[in-house]
């Protein structure tokens, strides 16, 4: 073993200790040496000095920035070290050396352009912005299968592979799959709803999904983890219920987690008591109001959806009852007025972060509505003949980590919350 204890730990231990990381910085004033070693839970200080430190050793660390090492010694008080403590070291090893010039400064001192941090994204994974996002993600996933673990929803894992590409909206990726040709899936949709129907009644999963959009915008990415549910014998108000306790409880964890340092690089973490709920019409009547152009019957633009979070003022809140024809097929119209179905979006900090609905459970409907969009049932047959076989009522809905992320952390773009992006351009590193 190289280390005894991770840097965090070790400020808070006694007697000897063995730390190991990367020299963030290294002063050599000759009879005084003084190494920043930096691991994933913080930075130390390690002080060596003439008369108190061995000679050999002394004279044994020459190090550059972003040398690997590890030391171990005894740990004193200082004042003016970070977090007021010090290694004063007995041993040292140096691990592995840097052998060639940094393109991208580790210490954020020398800013860099995003292409060239995600071209070198190893190197760009040491910097500490870089690495809040990152913990702040991951809490938040983890966040996410608890709360819905603990609502009795069950975790299942879906194919990323598809032979039929009829889950609507976006372009498809497709590939050769043996004799065959197949597709890399945009959404889990269809098999969380076949679980459903196979009587598994509360489902969750984390996916990845493929979307081949030709885009270049700071919000869009072609490959992006999805944060899904699939809830039977409920309705689109029963799962935003469910959407608004496991978002909450997922900023819960993250501010009770990381709430002070998020606060310090990107801005504070909020976690509302409640999130209010918008009809789609009364935010177009919103926006008329103030002047901006928006006519019932059209998707929100990102402009939209800027202003209404200026007019509203709401870090999170529902757009729910959408008009049917902007709509995904398989969303439930409203039964006294069709025209309007049962689909809601999630808005975060001016972001749509997450969309649902209560799914058409009738295959005989299903059908009706593909023929409205000039579509034809028979490509569907896949999907429509589940539905012929006892489906429930259900409904769903996902989230875009990614897109929770960026938002969460302040990111103007959402590459910076993907470990190794894929856009129109990137398939490297």
């Amino acid at each position: 073993m190289h280390r005894t204890h991770y840097i965090k730990d070790a400020k808070q231990a006694r007697g000897k200790v063995q730390i190991a990381g990367w020299v963030h910085d290294f002063r050599d004033l000759g009879k005084l040496k003084f190494v920043l070693v930096r691991d994933i839970t913080g930075i130390m200080q390690v002080t060596m000095k003439k008369g108190a430190t061995d000679d050999a050793l002394l004279a044994a660390v020459k190090l550059n920035k972003e040398d690997v090492v590890s030391f171990e010694g005894e740990l004193k008080e200082n004042k003016i070290a970070p977090d007021g403590v010090e290694l004063m070291p007995t041993r040292f090893e140096h691990l592995s050396k840097v052998e060639r010039k940094l393109p991208v400064d580790p210490t954020g001192v020398v800013p860099s352009e995003i292409d060239t941090r995600l071209d070198n994204r190893f190197i760009d994974l040491r910097r500490k912005e870089t690495t809040l996002i990152f913990k702040a993600k991951a809490i938040a996933a983890s966040a996410f299968r608890e709360k819905l673990h603990e609502l009795g929803f069950l975790e299942i894992q879906t194919s990323a592979i598809t032979g039929a590409a009829t889950e609507g909206g976006a372009d498809v990726f497709s590939l050769q799959y043996f004799e065959n040709k197949a597709y890399l899936v945009q959404s889990p949709q269809l098999y969380k709803q076949l679980a459903v129907i196979g009587g598994f009644d509360r489902v969750m999963m984390t996916v990845p999904v493929f979307r081949a959009e030709k885009h270049n915008t700071t919000a869009h990415l072609n490959e992006i983890t999805q944060m899904d549910i699939e809830m039977g014998f409920a309705d689109h108000k029963d799962v935003m219920d469910v959407l608004e306790k496991t978002v909450l409880h997922m900023l819960h964890r993250v501010k009770e987690q990381l709430g002070d340092e998020i606060a310090a690089k990107f801005g504070p973490v909020v976690v509302p008591s409640k999130v209010p709920r918008y009809s789609y019409t009364e935010l177009v009547k919103k926006l008329h109001a103030s002047g901006f152009e928006m006519k019932h019957g059209w998707d929100f633009t990102k402009d939209a959806e800027r202003k209404l979070h200026e007019l509203l003022g709401d870090e999170l809140y529902f757009i729910y009852d959408w008009p049917t024809e902007v709509r995904a097929f398989y969303s439930m119209p409203d039964e006294k007025e069709p025209s309007i179905c049962h689909a809601f979006d999630l808005m975060y900090r001016g972001m749509e972060i997450s969309s649902g609905a209560k799914r058409i459970h009738q295959a005989s409907l299903l059908e009706e509505q593909l023929r409205k969009r000039g579509l034809d049932p028979a490509d569907f047959e896949f999907y429509l003949n589940a539905f012929r076989m006892g489906a429930p009522p259900h409904a769903g809905w996902s989230v875009g980590l990614e897109r929770f992320t960026m938002k969460l952390c302040n990111q103007e773009n959402i590459r910076e919350c993907m470990l190794f992006p894929r856009d129109r351009t990137r398939l490297l590193p």
